[in-house]
């Protein structure tokens, strides 16, 4: 923000918060699973909100599970940055109802790519997939839907390609964007090209595409930020901390990286080798 306050959203503590000069202020309590953050055309902060996880603490890192015993559904939602209020505006496609919103993304047009996770059971799995709504509650689509826990979101600096990461195959997915809220189909399975696999196993979270058009993914197990080219050639940054989950650009130059190292808690400052792409309604 330009005032230096950095606004991030706790999933386990169930709020949207300011983290600002050592200190951190509660905007919101949201409820659910705060996942994910974006600055809408408005001015208002709009979420996406998993229902909630159970988590657990093993080797002394906080880990999220399953849903917990209070889930009831997923939900987009936009908050009042003056006065915290929290207003639902989708928890539901024509298809069904959303299980774990994710990530989103604005696009130019003031519209919200978002990915949906899925749910975990003690004994079974819901999928997730790609959607996009308008700010305005009035349209929703489903994209894309099969995915293994569809999680990071972001935009090719040509608005041509969503990308989005698969968490627990790791992959890097580029859908090529043929309408509003339309994506290429695929002749066999869902849509989507494979844009890049790990050697390793890892986990994929959140994203955040360079002005290069390279795409940063934070990266589980491997602890991190891999760099993606469109071409598919990865590298990697470690970090000290397994659970590394989302990575955002900010400062004059659009170098400086708010990495969060969310098994141990963490809000991190460091400058990036590249700069960052411009989101079309960030503060910077």
């Amino acid at each position: 923000m330009p005032d230096g306050s950095v606004i991030l959203v706790e999933i386990q503590r169930k709020t949207l918060t300011r983290v600002w000069k050592g200190r951190s202020e509660v905007i919101a309590q949201v409820g659910g699973g705060p996942n994910g953050a974006a600055l809408g055309p408005d001015g208002a902060v709009y979420i996406t909100n998993n229902g909630g996880f159970e988590y657990h603490e093993i080797a002394g890192l906080n880990i999220p599970g399953n849903a917990p015993a209070d889930y009831t559904t997923g939900r987009i939602e936009r908050i009042d940055l003056a006065t915290g209020k929290v207003e639902r505006l989708y928890d539901k496609v024509e298809a069904g109802k959303l299980s774990g919103p994710n990530d989103l993304v604005f696009d130019k047009n003031g519209g919200i790519w978002f990915t949906d996770l899925g749910k975990n059971y003690k004994r079974s799995q819901d999928r997730g997939g790609l959607y996009y709504c308008k700010p305005d509650g009035l349209l929703i689509k489903e994209a894309a839907y099969g995915f293994v826990g569809l999680n990071g979101v972001g935009l090719s600096p040509d608005e041509t390609v969503v990308y989005a990461a698969e968490t627990e195959t790791g992959k890097l997915y580029g859908f090529d964007i043929v309408g509003e809220g339309e994506v290429a189909k695929s002749p066999l399975g869902p849509p989507g090209r494979c844009v890049a696999v790990p050697a390793s196993h890892v986990f994929y979270d959140s994203l955040a595409v360079q002005a290069n058009g390279d795409v940063c993914v934070a990266t589980i197990l491997n602890g991190g930020i891999t760099t993606i080219t469109p071409q598919g050639a990865t590298s990697h940054t470690a970090f000290p901390d397994p659970l590394v989950t989302n990575i955002a650009f900010g400062g004059g130059d659009m170098r400086d990286a708010y990495i969060t190292l969310s098994g141990t808690s963490q809000l991190i400052k460091t400058r990036w080798p590249e700069p960052g792409l411009k989101l079309n309604f960030g503060q910077y």
